[in-house]
């Protein structure tokens, strides 16, 4: 398995892009741009939830013990999180712009 820290890198620098942009720009909505992006990481979630086990070469139906379902929902959370972390800012930026 190849390093992962160059992909973390990667994704944490274009966030911070992101980031500076939509600070940058004038007319950026952040906090009426916050429900859209919950609802991205929800939705991003609940397809990590279906989309996980056969990533794994596993299945739904060997989701046999408490642990195995903790560690799936905890991994899925994690995904809803990076996808809310991005969307926020892109949906913040989509708002009018001043002038």
């Amino acid at each position: 398995m190849a390093p992962l820290w160059p992909a973390v890198a990667g994704a944490v620098g274009l966030w911070l892009v992101l980031v500076v942009a939509a600070l940058r720009r004038p007319g950026a909505h952040w906090r009426r741009a916050l429900p859209a992006a919950i609802g991205v990481g929800v939705l991003l979630a609940i397809v990590a939830v279906f989309a996980l086990p056969p990533l794994t070469r596993s299945s739904m139906a060997e989701m046999a013990y408490w642990v195995d379902w903790a560690n799936l929902l905890a991994i899925a959370a994690a995904v809803g999180a990076v996808g809310l972390a991005f969307a926020w800012p892109l949906v913040a930026m989509r708002g009018r712009r001043a002038g």
